[in-house]
């Protein structure tokens, strides 16, 4: 027995070590075996959304980010001061220090946004892109299509500044209001709501206002990946869906290789509300 545990610790002693992955802005959990897939969440959420997702698309080796901040995960270094930027800069930190192969990103709404970073400032990093519901610069929906990131600034200070001044019963009812409009299927909504109320309201206020006045049109040319769009026709905005179509393919047409399609029937949480059309779309994309 004794000889048996110490050529075990032999062995450990000389098998090589490795540096787990460490940062203050994001975690990383795996789950599934084969390709590399990382997946990003959005604001106020985290990677339980990706859960059916997972289930229907097997043979994967997805791979987790838990953004720090949101979804009762401790806030470190997103505590204050800019998240998406520096968090875009972790996960493809986190891409290089676990040597993934070519991985494919997904990312959903902020994640989304977090992801075309990757792709456009570290092309080299992925094999191909898929953006969830996320447009390139959301300002657009805020204040127009000539809004800039500088005419957007002051609805984004006044929005943190709200958010700072609301009790936390004013933020739980705000909270609540939006994921029912994000989520059109009532048994999907209790596990992004409890992650929204869990989320620190300084994180999710500093980034949403970061979220508003990024713009990323610019950077699209740099993505060279095959890249997927899927978006929707939100709820209660006063868009059509030709109008929505329009300005989804006028915004995504710098990439040289993208789909850009609209999922009906489904609002910004498509994974949750169109399980089955969503997982078919992932499919489709790995298959590229």
């Amino acid at each position: 027995m004794f000889r048996a545990l110490f050529a075990a610790a032999a062995m450990i002693a000389a098998a090589p070590s490795f540096a787990a992955f460490n940062s203050d802005r994001i975690t990383v959990s795996t789950e599934g075996s084969g390709p590399d897939v990382v997946l990003v969440h959005g604001l106020a959420s985290s990677p339980r959304v990706w859960k059916g997702t997972i289930e229907r698309v097997p043979g994967y080796r997805y791979h987790l980010v838990q953004i720090a901040g949101m979804g009762g995960a401790a806030p470190g270094g997103n505590a204050q001061g800019a998240v998406i930027a520096p968090v875009a800069d972790e996960v493809a930190r986190y891409i290089s220090e676990e040597k993934l192969k070519s991985p494919a990103l997904i990312g959903h709404s902020m994640g989304g946004t977090i992801s075309m970073m990757v792709a456009a400032r570290y092309p080299t990093s992925i094999s191909k892109l898929m953006v969830v519901d996320m447009h390139p610069f959301i300002g657009q929906m805020f204040a127009g299509p000539t809004a800039t990131a500088d005419s957007v600034r002051p609805i984004a200070d006044a929005m943190r500044a709200r958010s700072a001044k609301a009790t936390p019963e004013e933020r739980a009812a705000e909270r609540e209001k939006t994921i029912n409009t994000m989520i059109n299927t009532v048994a999907e909504r209790p596990g992004p709501l409890e992650d929204s109320r869990a989320s620190n309201a300084d994180t999710v206020a500093n980034a949403f206002s970061e979220l508003l006045v990024t713009d990323l049109r610019s950077e699209l040319p740099a993505i060279k990946v095959p890249t997927t769009i899927l978006y929707v026709t939100p709820n209660g905005a006063p868009f059509t869906d030709a109008q929505m179509d329009a300005a989804y393919q006028a915004a995504y047409a710098p990439l040289s290789d993208a789909t850009v399609k609209r999922v009906p029937n489904s609002a910004h949480f498509i994974m949750l509300d169109a399980p089955d059309a969503f997982a078919e779309e992932v499919k489709a994309f790995m298959a590229k």
